[in-house]
């Protein structure tokens, strides 16, 4: 007999469907992107992590992982490089918006009456709001209002006194933290074999100006693609990092669902 698992798409249609039709189990989606990293790490950041986080979670509340959305919308030049950078593959707003209201839609058809975004990539949050938006709406055109969705971030768990153990000489913030110590140390952590330490450049934090500027000043970017230096990315940081970014997820989904 093949082990129990928590992805939705690895189970056949019956087994899937005794699972979600009475609305009691969550699914938990992730939602990443396909970016650029740096040169030390894939494009693919930003749809593993969520996937991991949620794969963890949903041992622990009994849920689901429903596969991944593996492209987002456009990278930002102030968090994530730029849209302008080689590799970087993304979905207009409206797109990215669709396909979340299509797919809420589907799961809340089959039974499922409780879901979670795990956002993995920034520039979603905002679009990620929108597709839910209009899918609950809908949903509540067609008679189904008991819907519940829960939008996470698996970095927002991060705490301040985490975060002051992990950045000694001080933390430039979420925004300019692409590509550096957090992504990194988590993927040491999780797929040590897909980063390459020795081509990570160190480099001070990216400087811009207090506006934006269309299309992007591809200068404005250091030409590594990352916005702060990975050089104090680690193994042991990566864990402290899954473990409280783990742990206040599920309790987030405990205390939600």
């Amino acid at each position: 007999m093949p082990a129990e698992t928590v992805f939705a798409a690895e189970l056949s249609w019956p087994d899937y469907d005794a699972k979600v039709r009475d609305g009691s189990v969550p699914i938990l989606v992730p939602i990443g992107s396909m970016e650029q990293h740096g040169h030390h790490m894939p494009m693919h950041v930003d749809v593993l992590l969520p996937v991991e986080f949620a794969r963890r979670a949903a041992s622990s509340v009994g849920a689901l992982v429903a596969p991944p959305f593996t492209y987002g919308y456009k990278s930002h030049q102030k968090s994530g490089g730029g849209n302008h950078l080689p590799g970087t593959t993304s979905l207009d707003g409206a797109t990215l918006v669709a396909a979340l209201r299509d797919v809420i839609k589907e799961f809340a058809r089959h039974g499922v009456r409780k879901i979670c975004l795990v956002n993995g990539h920034f520039e979603n949050s905002w679009f990620i709001v929108e597709g839910i938006d209009l899918a609950l709406r809908e949903l509540r055109w067609g008679g189904v209002d008991d819907m519940k969705i829960v939008v996470l971030s698996y970095w927002d768990f991060v705490d301040k006194q985490t975060i002051a153990r992990l950045y000694p000489d001080g933390f430039t913030g979420w925004d300019l933290e692409h590509g550096g110590v957090l992504e990194t140390s988590l993927m040491l952590a999780l797929y040590p074999h897909l980063v390459n330490v020795d081509r990570a450049v160190d480099h001070a934090p990216a400087s811009f100006p207090p506006y934006d500027v269309y299309p992007p000043k591809p200068k404005w970017t250091p030409k590594s693609g990352t916005l702060s230096s990975p050089k104090e990315a680690s193994k042991e940081k990566g864990e402290i990092l899954l473990d409280i970014c783990t742990r206040g997820i599920i309790e987030a989904l405990k205390a939600e669902f």
